[in-house]
């Protein structure tokens, strides 16, 4: 069942938080969604333009509908990550997403209402979603490259005036997350201090956190033995910093780096230990099992096992088209 965001957002605000799971593969989307059918969980599966562009925007739309037919107990919403203004509006025409998400967070203040609102005038008008982004995330992912020296933390003196101005949906800060697998190199960690402003200045909206996966040493570790040479030592959002977030006002949690980590290592463990084996199927299985567990795990987490049941009645179902 497809459920728009802000019935989530609704249900969870300082309860739980939705995981919003970035996709590009068949594997991925099987695991996702297999995942929430055994936890009853609600989430929001992620397409970025990246993933648009190498996938094609319809075979993602189709694997989506086809696992929502395969897995018909699942309640969810697609969402478009970090698109620019051709990339909304075209996810917006497109009918096949509940929400999209304008990032104009790079431009200044100004420049940043102004592209945000075009977007969300044109979204609401079809009851889309929109997310926006306010301060910058440094760090790689897809084509997003920020470093350290250019990022900045969200202001919480211009948050009300961002929202008020453009009437997004939810709103994503930089509260010292990062993009890509090497996140708080510095040892910073979550500024709740700013989130804890942020929700005064914005009671009972809804805040989003990129760059949320954990960056399990362990699976860095298993890796670099398995072939691999990623650098080691950084660490991403810890367990206790995400359950503690969603008091502030925390509901939708980006994962994309863990989840391209067990990947990695699913595969470089599988050819290692069986170097005459050729057949992609073979650690595809592998890699849904271990997704699968994963996103149970997150579930957990995040506080949202078992929480779609109650979702299913608040909403009628919406149609794909």
């Amino acid at each position: 069942m497809i459920i728009s965001p802000k019935v989530f957002f609704d249900d969870c605000y300082g309860r739980y938080a939705i995981a919003a799971v970035n996709v590009f593969t068949m594997e991925q989307v099987h695991g996702l969604f297999s995942a929430a059918q055994l936890a009853n969980a609600p989430f929001m599966v992620q397409l970025t333009p990246v993933a648009r562009n190498y996938a094609h925007a319809r075979m993602l739309s189709a694997m989506i509908d086809a696992a929502a037919k395969i897995y018909p107990k699942v309640v969810y919403a697609v969402h478009l990550d970090h698109g620019n203004e051709e990339h909304a509006l075209d996810a917006i025409n497109s009918k096949e997403y509940q929400s999209v998400m304008i990032d104009a967070s790079h431009d200044d203040f100004e420049t940043n209402v102004a592209r945000t609102k075009k977007v969300v005038d044109e979204a609401h008008a079809k009851n889309i979603v929109v997310e926006a982004e306010l301060g910058v995330l440094s760090g790689v992912e897809d084509d997003i490259s920020i470093d350290e020296e250019h990022s900045c933390y969200t202001k919480p003196s211009e948050v009300a005036n961002f929202v008020g101005a453009t009437d997004c949906d939810s709103l994503a800060v930089a509260v010292g997350t990062s993009h890509g697998a090497y996140k708080f190199s510095g040892g910073q960690g979550l500024q709740f201090h700013i989130l804890e402003e942020i929700q005064n200045r914005l009671e009972g909206f809804p805040i989003v956190l990129h760059g949320g996966s954990a960056v399990n040493v362990e699976e860095i570790e298993r890796i670099n033995n398995a072939g691999g040479n990623l650098t080691e030592g950084a660490a991403g959002v810890s367990p206790e910093e995400i359950v503690k977030s969603i008091k502030y006002g925390v509901c939708k949690i980006n994962i994309a780096t863990d989840t391209r980590l067990l990947w990695t290592r699913t595969h470089r463990e599988f050819f290692k230990n069986s170097p005459e084996l050729f057949d992609p199927i073979l650690p595809g299985r592998e890699y849904i099992k271990e997704y699968e567990k994963f996103m149970l795990q997150k579930f957990d987490l995040l506080g949202a096992t078992g929480k779609a049941e109650k979702l299913r009645s608040k909403q009628t179902i919406v149609t794909r088209k």
